[in-house]
Formats: structure tokens, sequence, C-alpha cells
């Protein structure tokens, strides 16, 4: 099943994010990536991240969240995972 992770950084995070990002795409490449990617401010500068993935269930969707480097530096201020069904685009069913 698709999953949705959509993760807000804390504000003012930009340094613990880019120290981190190296670990967190290690540890990403281990997982079915559907697509992903970080989401942006009006300025473009990064302020979260939007990630699908192929998981057995929610479960495993948040033990993602909580062993990826990116949740051991406490950047994200808000964390979100909803069950996702794509309907438009290159992943249609």
């Amino acid at each position: 099943m698709y999953f949705a992770i959509h993760a807000l950084d804390r504000p003012d995070s930009g340094d613990t994010r880019v120290l981190a990002r190296d670990g967190h795409l290690e540890y990403i490449r281990d997982f079915e990536i559907v697509m992903g990617g970080p989401l942006l401010d009006e300025s473009g500068a990064m302020c979260g991240s939007l990630i699908v993935v192929d998981l057995p269930d929610k479960a495993a969707a948040e033990a993602l969240v909580a062993k990826d480097p990116y949740t051991a530096a406490g950047l994200f201020e808000h964390v979100n995972i909803t069950g996702f069904r794509p309907v438009l685009g290159h992943q249609a069913a």
C-alpha cells in the first residue's frame, strides 16, 4: 500500500537539514520510494519533505519515519502519514 509522508521542518532548521541530508538519503534508499523530495517555501528554500512510499502498513511507515536521520536530528516540527491511492500521473491505477 502507498503512504504519503508529509513532514514540515521546525522553523530555522536549515542547518539541521543540511547536516542530516546525506544520512537521510542513504537511509531512504532501502525503501521502495514512489516519489519524494523537499517541500519548498515561497522563497524556494526547503521547508519539509514529501515522500510517497510503498509499504505493507502504516506501522511500517511510522517506523520508517522514526528511524530516519532527519527525525533523529530533530528536523521535523510535524509529520503526517496517510494512505495514498494514485489516480493521476505516472503511478495511477
